[in-house]
Parts: C-alpha cells; structure tokens; sequence
C-alpha cells in the first residue's frame, strides 16, 4: 500500500510533534489521540466543525461518526445551543452564588428521566460515576463496587481494568467485574459477598446488549440491597429523552448523565432517589465549575431542542437507514465472517472481528484508514447527529461501500498486516474491545 495519504497530513504530523512536546499522548483524551489512529494515514487536530462534518488543520473535510466521543447529538455549532451560550456570555460564565439555570435544568431533568427525584453536576462522566459509588456506599454502608464495563478514569473503576498503574492495591481489591449481558454472573458475584457490595453500576446499553437482563439486573440489586446504577453518560438524551431506562422500561437507584446532555459543552450530572441523594448534604461532591453557567443555559438549549423538534426520532431513522445501507454492503461484499453491525440505530458500531489469517487490530485498523481515505471520520461507531442529512448519508455508504470492494479483495491474499505501511492500532485496554471510542 502507498504512502500517499501523508501529502494530506503534513500540518497534523507538525503539530503531532509540537503536542507531544508539551503533553503526554499529544491530547488530553485517550480516545482522541493519534494511538488511536491509523499511523500516516488519520488526520489529528481538528480545525472546525460545522453539523456532521469537521475540518482538520490541513483542510480536509469529513463526515464525522465518532462526533466528538458521543458528546455531539444535534450536530456541531448548533444554532440554538450556541445562542443559548451567547446570551448567557453576556451575563457572565462564573459566579460567587448559584445562578437560577441549575434549578431549572434540574427540574428540567426530573421531568424526562424516570429515577431522577434530585440531580447534582459534574463536568465530566467520570465526575457522575465517582459520585454515584460515593452515594452507594453512604447509603448501604458497604464497600465493594461490582463493575459491568467501562464507567471512568477514577481509582474504584480504573483500577480493574489493566491501566491500573498509580491505583492502589487496597483500591483495585475493592471492584469486582461480572457481565451486565449475563445475569448469572452479577448473581454469582452477589451471592459470593451478600453483605458486602454497595453498587452495581453498568451500561444500559454500548458494546454489551443488556436489555434483556436489565430487569434480572434491577431484582437481584433489590435482593441484596445493592444500589442499582446506570451509566448511561452515552445513552441519556439520545436512546430516548429519559435515557435508556425509559426506552427498556427498567429504573435504576442512581443515574450518571453526560455528553449529550449538554450537546459537547462540558457537563455532567448523577440523578436518582431523593433518600439516597439527600446525602450530598453529608457526602463531599463538590467543585468550582459544578454551576459553570455556559453548559447549563447549553444543556437546558439542548434537552428542550430534543424534545421539541423529536430529535430523538430522527436520530434512529437515520441511523437505522445507516445501518441498513452498511448491512447490505457486507452482505453483497461476503463480509459477514469479520464485519457487522451493533447496538441500537442512534447508536451503532462496526465491529471489527479477527479472521482471513488477519488479528482483529489490523482489520479494523484497515477500515479506519480506508473510510478515512474516502472523506468518513471514524473510531467505530456509528454516532448520529440530528444535522446528519442526506449528503453525509451518501458520503458514508459510499465510502464504506469503496472501504468493503477493497477490503474483500485484499483479504484474498494472505499478508494484509505487511502491506498495510502502518502498525496496527491496539485497543486501550482490555475492558472495552478495540471498536470502541468512548472515554467518559
């Protein structure tokens, strides 16, 4: 394979040195940095975005599926959401009391989410989830956090997975990890530690499919007095406008909120029973940005836009077509041994499977550079925005359509990982499987 994509790329390897010289990794997020990409072949800094499409530093415009690590839900610059934040510059970012706008989001929220009877922010999806365990184990008294993926960079989660460097042992000893797609396993662990454990926190849905064994989950939690949380930082406004646990039916204890919420501005935030909430009285959550203004008149923008214009509706429409179009792609091409298609249409991935003599990583790393090299900017997933219209629909299928004719054809010679001119891209740990592209 040629080298030519670098010509494309010379601004992004500039930078990428410059960066590296004053940051670790070169990027403040894991999931945003160039180990994630294909070597050469990925552009690295951004220069603006504008609804489903971004620009990078060197020009270069592409349709956006990883919009912004799922942060993004009605698309980049939205008109409405970056009103909402100008008028709100106009009366100040900051303050030395509570402004009005965290009651009203929170009311807001109480409204559409079915466990939230109070709410308190963060600024990231790590913020919510510490909090959550926090209030778990206030409440039951316990210590032991039984985990069901991936839920922060924070010590008590971090440190069952294997980037636990700095964590310590008497720390890592207190996560316990069991599948939230297997029942029997949360029970096992339950029952092997009745009085001990203070949460189960999982994902409602992501890489694992748990919506058959949510309600399993919610029982067993009640059983043995486990608070029951879900992360749902990537589902909440966007599987539907109460998260998840509203489109499965199925309310948790505690609720973590994040990245759409706020449509990429910075805010997170834990909901759930008032019992158990009341003790951020006594609990110490608290920090200087939890009422930054700008975020919270973005959120309350955000959340009335989606339930306003059925934001909602559009984003599994047009997902759902997406899905559909890439499906047939991988059929026609004979793919269906190392590709397909997951998870929910407002929220999908392309999982990449080992297979033709090839690993998984050099697989999926020859997808990203190939849709990259037809103008779609991916980590694996299929994120939708509600600015992704028709154009980028026939960018995307058009693109994945080149990406699979190719694909087929190199994976009838033996040797893919030599001709690739570029290393294979290794998952960031082993929690969550290489496809994925979520950091909280």
């Amino acid at each position: 394979m040629t080298d030519a994509g670098h010509d494309m790329f010379a601004a992004s390897r500039q930078w990428l040195g410059r960066a590296l010289r004053s940051m670790p990794t070169g990027s403040q997020t894991f999931s945003k940095a160039h180990i994630q990409f294909p070597q050469g072949h990925s552009p690295l800094f951004v220069d603006k975005a504008q609804g489903a499409r971004f620009t990078d530093i060197d020009g270069n415009e592409y349709v956006d599926l990883a919009m912004g690590l799922a942060a993004i839900g009605l698309g980049y610059c939205d008109p409405d959401v970056d009103a909402a934040v100008r008028e709100q510059l106009d009366r100040g970012i900051s303050f030395s009391l509570p402004t009005r706008l965290e009651a009203e989001l929170s009311e807001l929220i109480m409204t559409l989410v079915p466990s939230a009877e109070m709410v308190r922010y963060g600024k990231n999806g790590s913020d919510a989830t510490a909090a959550a365990i926090r209030l778990a184990r206030a409440h039951t008294g316990r210590d032991r956090v039984l985990v069901c993926g991936y839920h922060g960079w924070h010590d008590w989660c971090i440190g069952a997975t294997s980037r636990h460097l700095g964590v310590p042992e008497s720390t890592r000893a207190l996560t316990d990890n069991a599948s939230a797609n297997d029942p029997d396993t949360v029970a096992a662990k339950l029952r092997e530690r009745p009085n001990d454990y203070a949460a189960v926190i999982l994902e409602p849905m992501l890489l694992d499919d748990p919506k058959g064994s949510l309600a399993a989950i919610r029982k067993l939690a009640k059983d043995f007095g486990v608070v029951l949380v879900f992360d749902e930082i990537v589902t909440g406004f966007r599987f539907a406008l109460g998260g998840a646990q509203a489109l499965y039916g199925v309310t948790p204890d505690l609720t973590c909120l994040g990245k759409s919420m706020a449509n990429g501005l910075p805010l997170s935030a834990v909901a759930g029973r008032r019992d158990i909430m009341r003790l951020m009285d006594d609990i110490f959550f608290s920090g200087t940005f939890g009422g930054e203004a700008l975020s919270l008149a973005g959120s309350l923008a955000t959340i009335k836009k989606c339930r306003d214009r059925n934001v909602i509706d559009r984003l599994w429409a047009m997902g759902g077509a997406l899905q559909a179009a890439l499906r047939d792609t991988i059929d026609r091409r004979g793919l269906g041994d190392v590709l397909s298609v997951l998870n929910e249409p407002c929220l999908g991935f392309v999982a990449v499977s080992e297979g033709r003599g090839n690993s998984q990583a050099v697989n999926r790393t020859f997808m990203l550079a190939e849709m990259i090299r037809h103008g779609v900017f991916m980590n694996g997933s299929l994120t939708m925005c509600y600015a992704f219209g028709a154009e980028d629909m026939t960018r995307v299928t058009q693109a994945f359509d080149a990406f699979a004719e190719r694909f087929a054809q190199e994976l009838e010679t033996p040797g893919l990982e030599t001709r690739l001119g570029y290393p294979p891209i290794e998952p960031i740990f082993a929690v969550r499987q290489s496809r994925d592209g979520d950091e909280g």
